[in-house]
């Protein structure tokens, strides 16, 4: 029998081996959650013996690690905005590149405190609009997305980060079923060329749904339909943020100006890639 310790050593080095560059962290996150521990208890008891079904659920653990499924898909949640998220197979995993979308919109919002109405199309998660209406203490979200597993998830993560009561959830390819006006409309849209997708990281090609990646032939098919609601959606003076894949920023831009908006604002994520642009009707 192995102790806390000793397979966390063993868990990295497998991990470490298999050319895993985040072996270490890893190693870690799997180790807690197959044990059901906190970080704390791994490091004030490390010599705790393994239980069998605790052996065994690692041991699961580490093989689907190894199958290249992301440790977030494997352990069922991610941190984003500083909040846990629950996933499903049908939502994808919020990156941190995503939270450029939040600070962008916090950041054009001239009242933080006024009663603002959001909408998220291919809202997934949920995270970004959970994320909003957590900065925005009297804003009222509404989240839609084509799939039902992946509304389900939303809604269960706007309860368990507590602003359940102030978001309603829809079923809609994007905007059919909605109605606004929005004073903010934010999206993070299937943005992959279809032909580019068999190309990507494998535990991006084979865990995340295809639904959430494939933008059409260009990447560029969910933006044409939601800059072309925007007239509709947005209220007087109401915002348009969305994320954007690293080259499509210019084309968004021309994309805007053939639907009457104005680009306030393109902001770059950590790695200095266009990540976000923001619109308004002009």
């Amino acid at each position: 029998m192995k102790t806390r310790a000793g397979a966390l050593r063993e868990l990295r080095r497998t991990l470490t081996e298999a050319g895993f560059e985040t072996a270490a962290l890893d190693a870690r996150l799997l180790l807690l959650e197959a044990l059901g521990i906190s970080a704390t208890e791994l490091i004030t008891e490390p010599d705790v013996l393994l239980k069998p079904a605790q052996a065994e659920a690692l041991a699961a653990f580490v093989q689907r690690r190894l199958n290249h499924e992301p440790v977030a898909r494997i352990v069922g949640e991610r941190e984003f905005w500083g909040l846990p998220f629950r996933l499903s197979p049908e939502t994808l995993v919020p990156r941190p590149d995503t939270e450029t979308l939040v600070e962008t919109a916090l950041a054009l919002l001239p009242d933080r405190q006024a009663p603002l109405k959001v909408v998220d199309f291919g809202t997934g998660s949920g995270c970004i609009l959970v994320a909003l209406l957590h900065e925005l203490p009297n804003a009222t979200g509404l989240g839609v997305d084509l799939s039902f597993g992946a509304l389900v998830t939303a809604r269960a993560n706007a309860i368990g980060n507590r602003v359940g009561s102030r978001c309603h959830f829809a079923l809609s390819r994007w905007a059919d079923a909605v109605s606004g006006p929005f004073d903010l409309v934010v999206s993070n849209p299937p943005y992959i060329a279809s032909g580019v997708i068999p190309t990507l990281d494998q535990e991006v090609r084979e865990h995340d749904p295809r639904l959430a990646l494939d933008g059409g032939p260009d990447g560029l098919e969910p933006y044409r339909i939601l800059l072309g609601e925007a007239e509709r959606l947005l209220a007087p003076g109401g915002l348009l943020a969305v994320e954007t894949g690293y080259d499509q920023a210019e084309d968004l831009g021309s994309l805007a100006g053939l639907h009457g908006l104005e680009v306030l604002k393109i902001t770059h994520d950590l790695s200095g890639n266009p990540r976000c642009v923001a619109m308004k009707r002009s």
